[in-house]
């Protein structure tokens, strides 16, 4: 016969298999957000869980793998509003009965969405040394605020069929606006402080949100402020993906010879280069993980590509030196015509 203690690990685990299986996960738990967490924590809080969290970075740990498609599973929902409503109310079994575009429990609930501010959209102009290692920026932002102002006005309007009597056992139906009265309000600007958190391996074109920041709704809410990623050029690193390329110009005497030398990349760290052998004009060198950390995984960066242009001497050899080079270099005399744009 079974122990007391035997019965009761027994019972525990089928509590727990009931709630895996009828209650589903909890999401809010997974990304460590209270169920109040605005768009912007829960994204804030997937980022982070997302590096650590990783499978690359956590090899060998046979759970690792689970936790990371629980914790994608818990952004693709709450992420969204309108698969965060449904999950909010009868949770994720209830994603899983329907179209999770809308509440599948609810068909009028398009009837009863609030009225939105317009979002906006602003260009943030950021370095690439940010973009590589990362930076909080701050910026002042005068948003309209309601406040309350003398006499009401006309809010809630909406369609309605009403009946009028035109005679004797004769009606008639019609649409008509119908409208409550409220009190009344104004907008006035009001400064407020946002911090924006450049994180490293953002790209160009990348929006960060602050949900509600954008433009107000008189009878509603505020719409989504959004900052767009906007890559400043840089004088010396071209970035693609989570590439970076730069050229780089060595005398004629260190393309024949050899050279060493020192790229100061963008967190001024010294990248070593090493050439013994000829370097002929357009040679490219590829340094791995040299490059762009990875938004998802900073753990993960690109490669940095080097091409080597020749800085040829200028003026006129002596014969005696044009025979002295002839003899160093001991090359053939080969000239070949060709369209060098094959293949672009």
């Amino acid at each position: 016969m079974a122990s007391p203690v035997a019965w009761c690990l027994l019972l525990s685990n089928v509590l727990l298999l009931f709630v895996q299986v009828f209650g589903g996960r909890d999401f809010y738990k997974i990304l460590g957000v209270p169920r109040s967490a605005t768009t912007n924590q829960i994204k804030k809080a997937y980022r982070k869980l997302a590096k650590e969290l990783h499978p690359d970075k956590n090899q060998g740990d046979p759970e690792a793998e689970q936790q990371f498609q629980d914790l994608g599973a818990a952004y693709e929902v709450l992420s969204d509003s309108d698969k965060r409503k449904v999950y909010d109310k009868h949770g994720e079994e209830g994603l899983k009965k329907g179209d999770t575009s809308g509440d599948p429990f609810s068909s009028n609930e398009k009837d009863n969405e609030v009225p939105r501010g317009g979002d906006v959209v602003m260009d943030l102009d950021v370095t690439l040394e940010e973009l590589y290692i990362g930076n909080f920026v701050e910026v002042v932002r005068y948003k309209p605020v309601a406040v309350p102002a003398k006499g009401t006005r006309k809010c809630n309007c909406r369609m309605e069929m009403v009946t009028q009597q035109l005679g004797p056992g004769q009606f008639q139906m019609m649409q008509q606006q119908v409208c409550d009265e409220c009190p009344n309000v104004k907008f006035v600007p009001e400064e407020k402080l946002l911090e924006i958190e450049i994180e490293a391996g953002m790209r160009d074109g990348q929006e960060y949100p602050f949900v509600a920041e954008g433009e107000p709704h008189i009878d509603g809410e505020p719409g989504d402020l959004r900052f767009k990623i906007k890559q400043i050029k840089h004088p010396r690193f071209e970035r693609r993906g989570d590439d970076l390329y730069t050229n780089v110009t060595i005398p004629l005497q260190d393309a024949l010879t050899g050279f060493e030398m020192d790229i100061k990349h963008l967190d001024q760290h010294k990248v070593h280069i090493v050439r013994d052998k000829i370097t002929w004009p357009g040679a490219r060198m590829r340094k791995s993980n040299e490059g762009m950390p990875n938004y998802e995984n900073n753990n993960v960066r690109g490669s940095l590509y080097i091409t080597f242009d020749i800085d040829f001497p200028k003026g006129t050899l002596t014969e005696e030196d044009k025979e002295g080079l002839k003899q160093i270099l001991k090359m053939e005399s080969k000239r070949t015509v060709y369209n060098g744009l094959q293949g672009f």
